[in-house]
């Protein structure tokens, strides 16, 4: 079995997904800070899956709360641009810009789709308990914008 495809597409999510998740969560910081007083809100609220409705509501920087919500808000951006990459990330040479954006638009609309229309409840990213639809919007088209980024950090590097 050829694993290459396997190996591309870890190393290449985790670089579309690490800048995915900066970007995007620094979009939360500003949206948290301006709607719910704290600009790791809505990081917190992540960690609901393992914390339960008190990290809905977690407004102070802890270990508990916002590095667990972090942690999985990252994961699962690697997770969501490693699946991205594995689909369609072997088509070379480096994407285009609008390929790239393209391509971001549509993993990002997958992850939405996924996070607040099949998931249970307790698995939802739990930031929409601390903001706005708009911010909400915001947050995904970050994520969007993170993964095209990667996208063609990743092409460049491996171009010939």
């Amino acid at each position: 079995m050829n694993t290459k495809p396997w190996h591309t597409a870890l190393r290449d999510g985790a670089v579309a997904g690490s800048v995915a998740s900066v970007l995007s969560t620094a979009v939360l910081a500003i949206a948290g800070w301006r709607q719910a007083g704290s600009p790791v809100a809505p990081t917190n609220a992540v960690s609901h899956w393992l914390w339960g409705d008190e990290a809905l509501h977690a407004q102070r920087p802890t270990l508990r709360h916002t590095a667990t919500g972090y942690v999985t808000h990252h994961l699962a951006a690697v997770f969501w641009a490693g699946l991205y990459s594995l689909l369609y990330g072997q088509r070379r040479p480096a994407p285009s810009v609008p390929e790239a954006i393209a391509g971001g638009v549509a993993t990002s609309a997958v992850a939405f789709a996924v996070d607040y229309g099949v998931v249970p409840r307790r698995l939802t990213p739990g930031f929409e308990h601390r903001l706005s639809d708009n911010a909400m919007l915001a947050t995904y088209a970050s994520l969007a914008v993170g993964f095209a980024v990667g996208a063609m950090l990743v092409g460049r590097r491996s171009a010939p």
